[in-house]
């Protein structure tokens, strides 16, 4: 093992987000795994639900999202986490409190507000959905904002956030910044056929090709993760692509399950059989 990588614990993300990588995060970290590099590069981090689950850090790690949402909780979270954590101790899971905090404009609170505000609706709401949010209650399964059960979640992801570089830029943006030979990217953008789930005009469905011409132009690597659609296809077709066919639990009071396809993209050749570390 090149010993510019320390090992570390995966931790749990902080809350649900919508687009998280539940079930194919193992398969996604074993595939860097694979890849030797410097810089871990991840574009659109969301909630974490691929860079947490990862088991090793090399010598450089930067994670970006173009949602100030998102941004602001986790520089939170590394900056303030004494603070926040006392900011958050008397918060209760209720419909009215949701409520209130969803009818709040963000940009009138203080940082640490803004992450309270961010964290209670992202845990609160069904199906970790970043728009249009509701307030979830899942029958037979304790209050979803439990402070006492949160505080040694965050505490691990502070932990974890210590010397990560945190940006806020647009995807094209930031892949111009760090792109270099020892660079893997990591890229997770919004569903084909689901690009305004995330808020209006915040990424639109000619990106992908855009994402595409950048991968066949870059001198990193990368892997890039998306539903497998025609429209997918048909705009990465000038690479590496491996499909995987998944099912996921819709409900977890029904217990009924749907079938899904999605498929990880590559501009480069992705050694096979090859781990560089031990999961």
């Amino acid at each position: 093992m090149n010993n510019q990588y320390q090992m570390v614990r995966p931790v749990s993300t902080p809350a649900p987000y919508m687009g998280g990588k539940r079930l194919l995060a193992s398969k996604i970290v074993d595939r860097i795994n694979r890849v030797d590099h410097v810089l871990y590069a991840e574009v659109f981090v969301g909630m974490g639900g691929v860079f947490f689950k990862r088991n090793h850090r090399p010598a450089a790690e930067v994670i970006n999202d173009k949602s100030g949402e998102v941004v602001n909780l986790f520089r939170v979270l590394q900056r303030h986490y004494v603070s926040f954590m006392q900011f958050l101790q008397f918060q209760l899971t209720s419909r009215k409190e949701f409520e209130r905090l969803s009818a709040t404009d963000p940009q009138t609170l203080t940082d640490l507000e803004r992450a309270a505000r961010f964290l209670y609706l992202q845990r609160t709401s069904y199906g970790g959905k970043v728009t249009g949010r509701g307030f979830g209650v899942d029958p037979g399964r304790p209050a979803r904002f439990d402070v006492s059960k949160l505080s040694p979640m965050l505490e691990e992801i502070f932990e974890r956030l210590a010397g990560v570089i945190i940006e806020n830029l647009d995807w094209a943006e930031f892949v111009e910044r760090y792109d270099r030979p020892d660079t893997l990217f990591y890229l997770d953008p919004p569903y084909w056929g689901c690009e305004d789930d995330y808020g209006k005009e915040l990424f639109a469905r000619s990106e992908f090709e855009k994402i595409s011409n950048a991968m066949s132009n870059m001198a990193a690597k990368a892997i890039v993760s998306l539903n497998d659609t025609e429209g997918v296809r048909n705009a990465f077709a000038s690479h590496r692509l491996e499909s995987f066919e998944l099912k996921y639990t819709i409900g977890h009071a029904t217990g009924r399950t749907t079938d899904a396809k999605e498929v990880l993209i590559y501009n480069f050749d992705l050694p096979e059989e090859r781990n560089l570390f031990s999961l």
